[in-house]
């Protein structure tokens, strides 16, 4: 599967990939925020995004709004406190969350529930 990991903070684009990898998921792409992740989206089409809310420039709701419909499964990553914008990103596709700070069992089980 492919997973396309959307964050502005590289040191948790590190983490998450690296987190991905050692449960078995090679093929991860990195766009830094809601900009860069549409061009990618759109070439290489991921089977998964994890995609942060809070970001510069374009926002994880923004970027939602920008790839209607959606075609594949989003997963936001948020910090706690931010339900009005989850509650919004899952009305325009997203299917489900973590939480930052977020635990690697966490992550890993639910890009496994994602995927299957």
């Amino acid at each position: 599967a492919k997973i396309l990991i959307t964050d502005d903070s590289e040191f948790i684009r590190t983490i998450m990939k690296s987190m991905l990898a050692e449960a078995g998921y090679k093929d991860v792409i990195e766009a830094k925020d809601g900009k860069d992740a549409i061009s990618k989206y759109k070439a290489e089409k991921p089977d998964l995004v994890l995609l942060d809310i809070i970001m510069p420039d374009m926002d994880g709701v923004q970027f939602l709004e920008q790839i209607q419909p959606v075609s594949s499964k989003i997963c936001m990553v948020s910090a706690v406190g931010q339900k009005d914008m989850i509650d919004r990103a899952k009305s325009l596709g997203a299917v489900d969350y973590i939480t930052k700070p977020f635990e690697k069992e966490k992550v890993i089980e639910t890009v496994k529930k994602l995927l299957s």
